[in-house]
């Protein structure tokens, strides 16, 4: 009988859970140097959609990653900023990004 492995503990699964989208990564990335509004992050990732880029953007701020924040003007206006909890990928973001530059 060969052994089980349970995945549900397993950190990697977690993290392919917290990053399970395609755009996650990159719209953290957009949100590491500072806050920014929907249509700034839509300009600088334009082969999303903004239906995908909403509903992302939702996951992420569910997960804490994210937050969002809303001014009472007219007209609306709302930004998106890493939480301390997101901004606490940086380095580990920048990480892999170096390690992919050495491999190449």
């Amino acid at each position: 009988m060969k052994n089980k492995i349970d995945y549900a503990d397993c950190p990697v699964t977690e993290i392919i859970a917290l990053f399970g989208g395609r755009w996650k990564l990159i719209i953290l990335k957009v949100l590491s140097k500072h806050a920014r509004r929907f249509g700034e992050i839509s300009v600088r990732i334009p082969a999303i959609s903004k239906k995908v880029l909403t509903d992302q953007l939702k996951e992420l701020e569910a997960d804490g990653l994210i937050s969002r924040k809303q001014f009472g003007e007219f007209p609306p206006r709302v930004e998106y900023a890493l939480t301390e909890y997101g901004e606490s990928l940086c380095p580990l973001l920048a990480y892999i990004a170096a390690w992919k530059k050495e491999k190449v």
